[in-house]
């Protein structure tokens, strides 16, 4: 087995199946391990069988929240660019919100959900983060139960929407965006330089 998926300790220690049932969250991917197969499990055969899209499928509802949601505002920097005062507010706002998750920050990422431009994709990760919780959101919504999956899919969303703002590197990013959530999975922030070689990748 690929040494790629060891010691991801952030993630959940049930099993993968489980994990994909609270969400709600279905791969496409034939998956041949028995439903008591750890994520490591999973997450290996499916780079056996290059299902790059379904590994981020599944370590989008691996990732704990907060992580998520820094997973899915670094697939927005990657092609909005380094921050600056043209920044979309959904990703400030959830950056923010990163950084210091409180109630406050969380209202102030879902009031950018309603004056966004209607092409502005990092939306993706307000809505990651309105929903972080599992809850409607803040305050009163509290209260009420989100959609299962609603944050997952949506870190999810903001990742392959920018493999699609840089499709002209599809093969070289689909690894980034993997290798960045599994360094974040191990505790670190994200930061990978270059995408795990491709033979590397597929071993």
């Amino acid at each position: 087995m690929s040494d790629r998926f060891k010691g991801l300790t952030k993630i959940p220690q049930e099993p993968a199946a489980k994990v994909l049932s609270l969400a709600n969250v279905r791969l496409d991917t034939l998956i041949e391990a028995p439903a008591s197969a750890s994520a490591e499990v999973v997450l290996a055969e499916l780079q056996s069988k290059e299902q790059w899209i379904d590994i981020l499928l599944l370590l989008s509802t691996l990732l704990p929240a907060r992580e998520r949601v820094w997973w899915a505002c670094l697939a927005a920097r990657d092609y909005i660019g380094p921050k600056s005062h043209k920044d979309p507010p959904s990703l400030a706002a959830s950056e923010a919100w990163v950084f210091d998750p409180t109630e406050e920050n969380r209202e102030t990422a879902r009031a950018t959900l309603d004056h966004a431009y209607v092409d502005d994709d990092t939306v993706n990760c307000a809505v990651a983060v309105l929903y972080s919780d599992g809850t409607l959101g803040p305050g009163d919504l509290a209260e009420y139960p989100a959609p299962a999956g609603a944050s997952e899919l949506a870190a999810f969303a903001m990742n392959v929407v920018a493999l699609g703002e840089l499709s002209d590197k599809f093969d070289a990013h689909v690894q980034l965006l993997i290798d960045r959530a599994l360094d974040i999975a191990r505790g670190g922030n994200g930061t990978i330089s270059e995408p795990m070689p491709e033979e590397e990748a597929s071993a």
